[in-house]
């Protein structure tokens, strides 16, 4: 996806705008481009006076932050965008136009290995900190249609910009986000109800996106929590770990001792997400 942005001084407000526009494909077929080809219009009167004699001896631009998602994971399935926000700042002498972020995996954003998204050009509103540093909110969103399972890793977070008087500059890495597949987890206890003493069998399943095919699939050999919460307490205890099939499945038996809700729960790895199942209830008589 490559992204084009448009910067103007609007009554004294800052505007951005982003629209696409066709990009050379990256080797596994996916293209993009980090160029946001900002331009920006003079500033109004008003922001002339606030700037005054600033751009007088003009060191240069430099974006000094960005940040997607407030650095949490970015959890994403299968067929739902995921949107999420990003905040940059930016100072030059000569007053900051725009500024917005960016994320990409690869060696290089130049190389044709890399692949990434570019922001929402609708959903960037500016703020003028002072005559020289302006702070830029949006969002980014990420469509799993274009992600392949080793896509969930740590992308780098960069960003563009454009001084007042046209200059664009740009910083490849001033962050980094982790890009997760999204998971699932489910719990079944039986039976329901059971005699105090007897056996209850608890099964369920571990899944995770699989960009590769837009399904879930499942996570095998993961180490998962059997959780228990007795009815009236306010949290769960962990009553063993055990680990999922080839196939993702989990099955463990447990004596009945007490009411209460038996759930699985699962800590996560740096690619998948911790996720917790609902819970089921069972009533032992």
């Amino acid at each position: 996806m490559r992204i084009r942005a448009t910067v103007a001084a609007v009554s004294g407000a800052l505007a951005l705008s982003a629209f696409a526009v066709p990009a050379a494909q990256a080797d596994d077929g996916r293209s993009w481009s980090p160029d946001s080809g900002f331009t920006a219009t003079q500033p109004s009167a008003g922001e002339k006076s606030k700037r005054g004699f600033a751009a007088a001896q003009a060191a240069a631009p430099k974006i000094t932050s960005a940040v997607v998602n407030g650095g949490k994971p970015i959890p994403v399935g299968t067929k739902s965008k995921q949107t999420v926000p990003f905040t940059a700042t930016a100072t030059a002498e000569a007053g900051v136009g725009g500024v917005a972020a960016f994320i990409w995996i690869g060696s290089s954003v130049e190389d044709e290995d890399s692949f990434g998204f570019g922001p929402n050009g609708k959903s960037i509103s500016c703020k003028m900190v002072s005559a020289t540093t302006s702070t830029c909110k949006g969002t980014i969103t990420l469509d799993p249609g274009l992600l392949i399972n080793s896509d969930a890793t740590w992308w780098r977070v960069g960003a563009s910009a454009v001084t007042e008087e046209g200059e664009e500059f740009q910083h490849e890495a001033l962050s980094k986000v982790r890009v997760q597949r999204f998971s699932k987890l489910t719990v079944n206890a039986s039976p329901e109800p059971v005699k105090k003493g007897k056996t209850i069998t608890v099964t369920g399943k571990l899944t995770r996106a699989n960009w590769d095919t837009g399904t879930y699939k499942g996570y095998s050999a993961q180490a998962v929590k059997l959780q228990f919460k007795k009815k009236g307490a306010t949290s769960y205890t962990t009553v063993k770990t055990v680990k999922t099939s080839s196939t993702g499945t989990l099955k463990t038996t447990v004596k009945a001792s007490a009411d209460g809700t038996w759930r699985y729960s699962f800590a996560g790895t740096p690619s998948t997400p911790a996720v917790s199942a609902k819970g089921d209830f069972v009533d032992v008589k």
